[in-house]
């Protein structure tokens, strides 16, 4: 099959582009509305259309919990419950229904003085709540309201109430922080000690390759063409696993494999010399642990693993990270900073053609749109000392995102 085209499954349900089987499925909003999505990344079209009736039968089930009737006298906090646990955090990310269990549970309910009926909320009575909040936890305010103006929207969607009255609440935008980068010579201070460490390659990957920690985690030996030099990024570690219901309390976690951030996180990257050289010592270092580990070895093919071959956690590396900063006495960076240096090397390079390869670099960091790309560089292009310098030998940014 030719990379670009399309072609239709046997069976009507799945079609091949861009290299990989995928489906197009339907899934509840949060308000009640039909949203159709494409899953992509399937290597058998069998395996595309039985992810597919997967997806129809979590799409039936939705829809049968949104016919439950709601009671009309139903309370604020009952109400909040109902439209979290049975509308809300089955549509949801893991991580993102954890952080809503904690707006709900810990901020909003910790802060009610007195319950009402949903009908007989107004919006004093959720500024009130809100100003508790702000006061409570830096930027919790914003995140809490566009909680509220989800579940209110669902509330009129069911006619419970006849107006989203959190739309007039006073609003709490959060001031994004500036990402701190590494100058030159931070730089190479940085990657002289780093070059002696376990997690060398990941550091590469990230200021090299511009992937993002999921990403860098998730990578397999089997994503890298060593012939033609080129990595597929194809899927990320995200947390996974199970809470009380009631409560933002996790009994069960755990890592999985999951596709991309976004559809254009599905991408194929040229990869420079000095990644596959530290690709070549990990296979190394990982064929040993397999020899001395032998069937207690966990072989997912991970690049990235601990000496048994499980998955490191999702916030070892930044924490390594941040104790090779704190020695060195620099700036306190992160995977995300190596990303966003990475971006600006490139940015940097750019030949006059500003627009045309900020579409190629948007496309190489897998960002949604090119505007993210652009909102990257304007970031940190004040920055007074540039790493361009020390870069330009060890990355050819000409190379075909």
């Amino acid at each position: 099959m030719s990379r670009g085209k399309i072609y239709k499954g046997k069976n009507g349900i799945s079609f091949y582009e861009y290299s990989s089987w995928c489906h197009r499925y339907k899934v509840v909003g949060p308000n009640g509305e039909t949203i159709y999505k494409k899953k992509k990344g399937y290597k058998t079209e069998e395996e595309s259309d039985i992810a597919y009736y997967e997806h129809e039968r979590e799409f039936k089930e939705q829809l049968k919990s949104q016919k439950k009737e709601i009671d009309k006298d139903i309370t604020f906090k009952n109400y909040l419950t109902y439209w979290f646990e049975e509308i809300y955090s089955s549509k949801v990310e893991f991580s993102t229904e954890i952080v809503s269990a904690y707006m709900i549970y810990n901020l909003i309910f910790s802060n009610i003085d007195y319950d009402v009926k949903l009908s007989l909320v107004t919006t004093s009575y959720l500024d009130e709540l809100l100003l508790k909040i702000s006061k409570m936890v830096d930027y919790g305010a914003q995140g809490v309201r566009s909680i509220l103006i989800m579940a209110f929207k669902f509330a009129v969607k069911k006619k419970i109430v006849t107006k989203n009255i959190a739309l007039d609440t006073k609003t709490y935008p959060r001031i994004k922080p500036k990402i701190k980068i590494l100058n030159t010579k931070q730089l190479m201070k940085f990657l002289k000690v780093e070059s002696e460490s376990n997690w060398y390659l990941e550091i590469l990957l990230a200021l090299f390759c511009g992937l993002r920690k999921g990403e860098i985690l998730a990578l397999k030996f089997s994503d890298f063409d060593l012939q033609n030099k080129t990595l597929r990024i194809e899927r990320q570690l995200v947390k996974s696993g199970k809470r009380i219901k009631g409560s933002s309390k996790v009994i069960e976690n755990r890592l999985v494999e999951h596709y991309p951030k976004t559809s254009n996180s599905f991408r194929t990257i040229r990869v420079p010399n000095l990644v596959l050289e530290e690709l070549s010592k990990r296979s190394e270092l990982v064929n040993i642990n397999k020899q001395i580990f032998q069937e207690k070895y966990v072989d997912n093919d991970y690049v990235s693993c601990g000496v048994d071959g499980r998955p490191h956690s999702l916030t070892s590396l930044n924490a390594h990270i941040k104790k090779v900063c704190n020695d060195l006495s620099l700036p306190h960076i992160t995977v995300h900073a190596l990303r966003h240096m990475c971006a600006t090397i490139l940015l940097e390079n750019s030949s006059i053609n500003v627009g045309e390869n900020l579409a190629k670099i948007s496309a190489f960091l897998g960002h949604q749109s090119i505007h993210t790309t652009f909102k990257y560089y304007c970031e940190v292009m004040d920055d007074d000392e540039k790493i361009l310098s020390f870069m330009n030998n060890l990355f050819d940014v000409n190379a075909n995102a």
